[in-house]
Protein backbone atom coordinates (compact mmCIF):
# COMPACT_ATOMS: atom_id res chain seq x y z
CA UNK A 1 0.00 0.00 0.00
CA UNK A 2 1.46 3.26 -1.38
CA UNK A 3 1.74 6.15 1.69
CA UNK A 4 -0.57 8.87 0.52
CA UNK A 5 1.12 12.69 1.51
CA UNK A 6 -2.31 13.20 2.84
CA UNK A 7 -2.03 10.27 5.28
CA UNK A 8 1.22 11.10 6.51
CA UNK A 9 0.06 14.48 7.59
CA UNK A 10 -2.79 13.30 9.09
CA UNK A 11 -0.58 10.68 10.52
CA UNK A 12 1.66 12.97 12.36
CA UNK A 13 -0.89 15.02 13.17
CA UNK A 14 -2.80 11.74 15.71
CA UNK A 15 0.53 11.17 16.76
CA UNK A 16 0.97 15.15 17.47
CA UNK A 17 4.57 14.56 15.53
CA UNK A 18 6.35 17.75 13.66
CA UNK A 19 7.98 16.95 10.52
CA UNK A 20 10.75 17.12 12.10
CA UNK A 21 10.19 14.06 15.06
CA UNK A 22 9.28 12.24 12.13
CA UNK A 23 12.11 12.48 10.20
CA UNK A 24 14.19 11.55 13.49
CA UNK A 25 12.25 8.62 14.03
CA UNK A 26 12.47 7.14 10.15
CA UNK A 27 15.96 8.34 10.25
CA UNK A 28 15.61 10.75 7.13
CA UNK A 29 15.64 14.20 6.53
CA UNK A 30 13.00 17.08 7.44
CA UNK A 31 13.16 18.09 3.39
CA UNK A 32 12.37 14.98 2.73
CA UNK A 33 9.02 14.51 4.22
CA UNK A 34 8.12 18.64 4.15
CA UNK A 35 8.74 18.21 0.01
CA UNK A 36 6.79 14.84 -0.22
CA UNK A 37 3.62 16.19 1.94
CA UNK A 38 3.44 19.17 -0.72
CA UNK A 39 3.31 17.03 -3.49
CA UNK A 40 6.52 18.26 -4.57
CA UNK A 41 8.38 14.72 -5.27
CA UNK A 42 7.33 10.71 -4.35
CA UNK A 43 9.65 9.10 -1.84
CA UNK A 44 11.81 6.28 -2.64
CA UNK A 45 10.73 2.93 -1.42
CA UNK A 46 12.78 2.48 1.15
CA UNK A 47 12.36 6.06 2.38
CA UNK A 48 8.79 5.32 2.03
CA UNK A 49 9.40 1.63 4.05
CA UNK A 50 11.11 4.14 6.84
CA UNK A 51 7.74 6.55 7.58
CA UNK A 52 5.69 3.67 7.70
CA UNK A 53 7.88 1.84 10.05
CA UNK A 54 8.08 4.73 12.53
CA UNK A 55 4.84 5.50 12.21
CA UNK A 56 3.50 2.08 13.11
CA UNK A 57 6.18 1.50 15.93
CA UNK A 58 4.31 4.69 17.36
CA UNK A 59 0.92 2.92 17.10
CA UNK A 60 -0.56 5.19 14.06
CA UNK A 61 -2.13 2.38 11.71
CA UNK A 62 -2.30 3.72 8.15
CA UNK A 63 -5.26 1.90 5.94
CA UNK A 64 -5.45 1.57 2.35
CA UNK A 65 -8.17 2.72 0.09
CA UNK A 66 -11.42 1.09 0.39
CA UNK A 67 -14.68 2.25 0.16
CA UNK A 68 -14.29 5.21 2.48
CA UNK A 69 -10.85 6.24 1.08
CA UNK A 70 -7.47 5.65 2.39
CA UNK A 71 -6.92 6.68 6.03
CA UNK A 72 -5.01 6.11 9.42
CA UNK A 73 -6.22 5.56 13.19
CA UNK A 74 -4.62 4.80 16.25
CA UNK A 75 -4.14 1.12 17.44
CA UNK A 76 -4.41 0.27 20.93
CA UNK A 77 -1.34 -0.41 22.28
CA UNK A 78 -0.81 -2.63 25.19
CA UNK A 79 -0.62 -1.42 28.63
Amino acid sequence: MPLLPEQCRAARGLLNWTQERLAAAAGVSRSTIKDFECHRHALHQSTEDLLIEAFEQAGAQLLPDGREGPGVRLKRLPR
